[in-house]
C-alpha cells in the first residue's frame, strides 16, 4: 500500500531503524533519533544498491516519488543512477572552492601578510628591524 503524507508524519522512532515502503523499491527509513529519510533500493547489473534522497519534510512525498521515477528511467536505459549522481557530485566539486583548489593558487594572489600589517609601528617591530 502507497505511503501517505498523514502516514509518514505518524511514523515514530522506535528502538531499531525500520523502513516503510511505498512501492517501486522506493521507502522511508526511520532512525532511532526520529529521522525520516528516503531511500531507494535497486538492482543494477547483478548487485543491490541504495540510493538516498534526502529528508523528510525537506524532500517530500510527491518529490520523492519523481526521484523515484527519474532512477528507474535510468534504469531502463542502462545507467546507475549512483554512479550518475557521483559524476554530478564530482563535477560540482571541479567547479567548486576546495581546500585543494585554494591551497594551490600562488600565495602572491592572497591577502598581504598580516603579522607584518599588525605589528606595523610597534615597539617591538621596530627593534627586531633595527
Amino acid at each position: 500500500m502507497p505511503l501517505t503524507d498523514l502516514k509518514i508524519k505518524s511514523l515514530k522512532p522506535a528502538a531499531k531503524p525500520y523502513k516503510a515502503a511505498d512501492g517501486g523499491g522506493l521507502y522511508i527509513q526511520v532512525t532511532p533519533t526520529g529521522s525520516k529519510l528516503w531511500r531507494m533500493r535497486y538492482r543494477f547489473d547483478g548487485k543491490q544498491q541504495l540510493l538516498s534522497f534526502g529528508a523528510y519534510p525537506d524532500v517530500g512525498l510527491a518529490r520523492a516519488r519523481e526521484r523515484r521515477q527519474e532512477a528507474r528511467s535510468l534504469l531502463a536505459d542502462g545507467v546507475n543512477p549512483s554512479a550518475k549522481k557521483a559524476d554530478k557530485a564530482a563535477a560540482a566539486a571541479l567547479t567548486g572552492h576546495t581546500f585543494a583548489r585554494i591551497a594551490g593558487l600562488p600565495l602572491s594572489s592572497g591577502p598581504p601578510d598580516l603579522l607584518a600589517r599588525r605589528f606595523q609601528g610597534s615597539s617591538v617591530h621596530a627593534a627586531t628591524s633595527s
